[in-house]
């Protein structure tokens, strides 16, 4: 099983950062995918980063150039850096961990998700 708690949301200025963290724990394999996802109030939620476990990483259009993942697989954490924050980034911000259910390769994904962390983007 594996559990993830997130930390670092809160009240923002517009303009502000925020920086997100994402500590894994239980049985963390290797090859997994780590995301950030949010949802905004009444609307779905949707993938605002990813980071491979190799370090590849891919972001929403929406955030490109203000947001930063990144990951310390030493310490099976994951970071969101926000910077340039809007008001529009307002949402319960997600952690999730995607990888096998078993340690060979024919064992099927699995998503594993924190309990989220509110960010408020307003003046």
């Amino acid at each position: 099983q594996v559990q993830l708690v997130e930390s670092g949301g809160g009240l923002v200025q517009p303009g502000g950062s925020l920086r997100l963290s994402c500590a894994a724990s239980g049985i963390i394999r290797t090859g997994n995918t780590m995301n950030w996802y949010r949802q905004p109030a009444g609307k779905e939620r949707e993938l605002v980063a990813a980071i491979s476990s190799g370090g590849s990483t891919n972001y929403a259009d929406s955030v490109k150039g203000r947001f930063t993942i990144s990951r310390d697989n030493a310490k099976n954490t994951g970071y969101l850096q926000m910077n340039s924050l809007k008001p529009e980034d307002t949402a319960v911000y997600y952690c999730n961990l995607r990888q096998r259910i078993g340690p060979s390769f024919s064992n099927p994904l699995a998503d594993y998700w924190g309990q989220g962390t509110q960010v408020i983007v307003s003046s």
